[in-house]
């Protein structure tokens, strides 16, 4: 797990040796261990290019250092993530031939694509984000895993320059990447909460989508998706044998290949069944007890850390704990925002964050429970998707506009769930509909708040390319995984731990597995009400009962209570006093009549005001013209 970033430019305007240095220091939290750099040039003399790595140790310490250059000097690599599968590739590499200086997954890779080419990205099974130049073909090959885990942004000009880089502040330190802020992305991010990509907050600066490669040569990118969510794709059929018996082994070697460590490790422990079913197979494989680490808040009807307690006691692990309140919010939305480089989209963000700094003095890897509810169908919209498509068909829009949107505006603050949902039964067309289950303003509500001038933008169709056959729950689950992870949860996942230097790995998100689940029944797969049915009984017996059976709570921070109360002054003096740096970005009526709804508990407005407050902190951050 480690921190990239690289430029390649024509000779003529490349900058000096000291920017490459000015990148890396930017993202030195992702590699605490050591860094280095490559540079060379292209060979008729026309490009110059550089390479830079910073290193979190967690595979072969002494042996892995990068930039890698291959045996036979040909190709030079960056890399962060880790190859899961990497002793099985080396021992099908060695029959091939190729020859091993060090234990690292990083020699494996570079040493696959040296066998295999562009290919190889096929055979990884992992999470990464690499830049690998080939000084033969004189050709730069970026790439990123199926999900999106690690990140890569790219920057590049009509003059055919390229710079690329694991978080957008370590491109900022390239004298020639502006900083302009992207207006459709704003309106984007207000209803979405977060920006989906390929695009972010920063003009010209976009994200290579997750399944993709692009190759540069010559001052031309090409971009390939080599990868789809498979319930994008795949028709349910029925699995022939025990599809429990089958998950279970499955999942429980998703765990132990993410066990593989050089270094101390442990596990994220909210008390919920995903972290719960990762801490049990853990156990089971560990020759130790398992760290685990749980975080709490003062509102005991928010904190988990009683079913956190009862699973380390039922696998008897070295537990840590902590709990946080109100102002550890206001003290870290400055320091998350910067580290994230756009605003901080969920209010777990937080404690995720302060869960890593906890981790980080006792071990430099995590595993997580993070994308359970993506494959395994864990949200109530999930199987709410059903049920609003029959909706559709037995009352017309005029009806539902007339009559059943009112009557959900008129909804009191504690049902605002509820309120969600029926106005998402309205909403035939999926591109408006998917974005609005966790969205925080819908497309009207976009326009009748924001003031700044926003020029059109077609939405990416990639994340609601679901063939017509499959199930409006299917559908949702393919959009979460092709949009909602990646640009969101994932991301957070990647800079909250990262931030702390502490590596996260999250054994559901595994392609091996995707594919399995992809071709069961919903039923199978889902169940009823509670959802991740396979999940449950796959834990029958193994969990305590009061986790296996209690409803979905998540990452859960209780910032509607506190914009209410301890934080409603903050909230009132961020959003509309005279410092503001993004008031003049909104309609004021409209700004007013928001927070104080929230204010007075007519409406709940947690989502949109937790938005709107971290969207100011990232312009106060950034001041982007």
């Amino acid at each position: 797990m480690c921190g990239i970033a690289g430029w390649v430019d024509s000779s003529a305007a490349a900058v000096g040796p000291g920017v490459i240095m000015a990148m890396t220091a930017a993202i030195a939290h992702r590699g605490p261990d050591g860094w280095g750099r490559w540079d060379g040039v292209s060979g008729n003399g026309r490009w110059r290019l550089s390479l830079g790595h910073r290193r979190l140790a967690i595979i072969d310490p002494a042996g892995g250092a990068q930039p890698m250059v291959s045996n036979d000097g040909r190709a030079i690599l960056v890399f962060n993530g880790e190859i899961y599968n990497f002793a099985e590739l080396r021992s099908e590499l060695e029959l091939l031939g190729r020859q091993f200086r060090t234990r690292s997954d990083t020699e494996v890779l570079l040493e696959a694509y040296q066998a295999w080419g562009i290919e190889c990205v096929s055979r990884f099974r992992g999470m990464f984000a690499f830049a690998l130049w080939d000084r033969v073909r004189e050709r730069l090959f970026l790439a990123r895993d199926r999900f999106g885990k690690k990140p890569l942004f790219l920057w590049r000009d009509d003059s055919g320059a390229l710079a690329f880089a694991s978080e957008i502040k370590a491109l900022l330190a390239h004298p020639r990447v502006p900083a302009r802020l992207d207006r459709a992305s704003v309106a984007e991010c207000l209803a979405w909460r977060y920006v989906p990509g390929p695009h972010t907050l920063f003009d010209g600066i976009v994200k290579l989508p997750p399944g993709c490669w692009a190759c540069w040569e010559g001052g031309r990118l090409v971009q390939v998706s080599y990868w789809s969510p498979p319930d994008a794709g795949y028709s349910p059929g029925t699995h022939g044998g025990d599809a429990v018996a089958a998950f279970s082994r499955l999942l429980e070697e998703c765990v132990a290949l993410r066990m593989v460590s050089d270094v101390p490790f442990g596990a994220f422990l909210s008390g919920g069944i995903d972290s719960s079913a990762v801490v049990a197979l853990m156990s089971r494989q560990s020759g130790r007890p398992v760290e685990t680490f749980s975080v709490g808040y003062q509102e005991a009807g928010y904190s988990e850390l009683a079913y956190a307690r009862m699973v380390s006691k039922a696998f008897s692990t070295r537990h840590h704990e902590l709990t946080i309140a109100a102002e550890d919010v206001i003290t870290a939305l400055p320091d998350l925002t910067r580290f994230r480089d756009a605003p901080v989209a969920e209010p777990a963000d937080v404690p995720i964050h302060r869960l890593a700094c906890e981790a980080r003095r006792s071990v430099k890897m995590v595993l997580t429970g993070e994308g359970s509810d993506e494959v395994l169908g864990g949200y109530p919209k999930h199987r709410a998707e059903p049920w609003g498509a029959l909706y559709r068909r037995a009352c017309p829009p005029g009806l539902h506009r007339r009559l059943v949107e009112p009557l959900a505006a008129a909804l009191p603050y504690r049902h605002h769930r509820a309120k969600t949902a029926l106005h998402c039964f309205g909403l035939a067309d999926p591109r408006q509909r998917l974005p609005r289950w966790f969205g925080a303003f819908s497309g009207d509500e976009v326009a009748a708040l924001l003031a700044l001038p926003v020029p059109p933008r077609a939405i990416d169709p990639r994340p609601f390319t679901v063939a017509r056959r499959h199930s409006p729950m299917r559908a949702a689950l393919a959009f979460d995984q092709a949009s909602w992870l990646p640009d969101n949860l994932l991301e957070r996942g990647d800079r909250m731990t990262m931030a702390a230097g502490i590596e996260a790995r999250m054994p559901f998100m595994d392609h091996v597995l995707a594919h399995f689940l992809a071709k069961l029944p919903d039923r199978t797969r889902v169940g009823g009400r509670s959802g991740k049915r396979l999940l449950r009984l796959a834990m029958a017996g193994i969990l305590p009962p009061e986790v296996l059976h209690r409803p979905k709570v998540g990452f859960r921070v209780p910032v509607a209570d506190w914009f209410r109360d301890s934080l409603q002054g903050w909230v009132h003096e961020l959003l509309l006093g005279p410092d503001s740096a993004t008031r003049d970005w909104y309609r004021r009526d409209a700004l007013v009549r928001l927070v104080e709804e929230h204010r007075v508990g007519r409406h709940n407005h947690e989502k949109a005001l937790w938005l709107l407050i971290t969207l100011e902190h990232f312009q106060r951050a950034y001041r982007l013209g």
